[in-house]
């Protein structure tokens, strides 16, 4: 484990509740331990951190040569190219998704599949919402913007996404940051005649948590750049 917070501990708890063991626990107290036998003798690591501390932790976990699950957002922009080239020509392997949720995944599914659809009727605007709890650092969320690149590639009439926008060529996404919500993120296409509404809401981070677990279980057998469509076949 790398990271023991809330969503740390809970991914404890479930990987242990499924027979697995935890030989290494870092957190920023103990970051010397990247060094040590039990370490790198994990199968996988789970990586759950700061925006700014996923990438050198990756680093420190390929340079033992554990294979890494992680759901850290906001690295990607500065050190995506970096890592798909030490995945792909270096033998490495990050499973890395935005959101690890089953119900994200499905609903990801759907969203594709809807703005498949939605690319046949120009009259529908669409925008995108994401909701968390106070404490999320990003904006928006990892899983937004994921969701709203997915949604560009099926839309001719969108070029991309921003924040706060007003350009029709560009898919609205805005952020909604309050109390302790663990997630929710709507899809709406809006026409003068009527209103289509796509709604994920996760009751807490317990979804979050099986979820990588189940990655983890999944990358142990899995080499290379890995994400949630390779687990799941939809």
């Amino acid at each position: 484990m790398i990271g023991y917070g809330k969503m740390g501990k809970m991914i404890e708890q479930i990987a242990l509740d499924r027979g697995h063991e935890i030989v290494s626990i870092i957190d920023i107290d103990n970051l010397e331990d990247f060094e040590s036998e039990a370490f790198a003798s994990a199968d996988v690591a789970i990586e759950f951190t700061a925006p700014q501390a996923a990438y050198g932790n990756y680093l420190k976990a390929f340079a033992k040569g554990v294979k890494v699950v992680s759901g850290s957002t906001g690295w990607m922009k500065e050190h995506g190219d970096d890592v798909r080239r030490m995945c792909n020509e270096e033998g490495k392997t990050l499973f890395w998704a935005s959101n690890f949720s089953v119900g994200v995944a499905i609903f990801s599914a759907v969203t594709r599949y809807l703005a498949k659809i939605m690319n046949q009727f120009p009259q529908y605007d669409v925008e995108l919402e994401e909701t968390h709890h106070v404490h999320k650092l990003d904006h928006p969320s990892g899983t937004a913007i994921t969701l709203g690149e997915e949604i560009v590639a099926e839309l001719d009439r969108k070029t991309g996404w921003g924040e706060d926008t007003t350009d029709p060529k560009l898919l609205r996404i805005d952020n909604i940051r309050r109390g302790e919500v663990p997630g929710i993120h709507t899809v709406r296409y809006d026409s003068e005649a009527d209103l289509i509404t796509i709604t994920h809401d996760a009751h807490s981070r317990k979804g979050f948590a099986l979820g990588a677990v189940l990655a983890a279980e999944y990358t142990k057998e899995h080499s290379g750049l890995l994400t949630i469509s390779d687990m799941f076949k939809f």
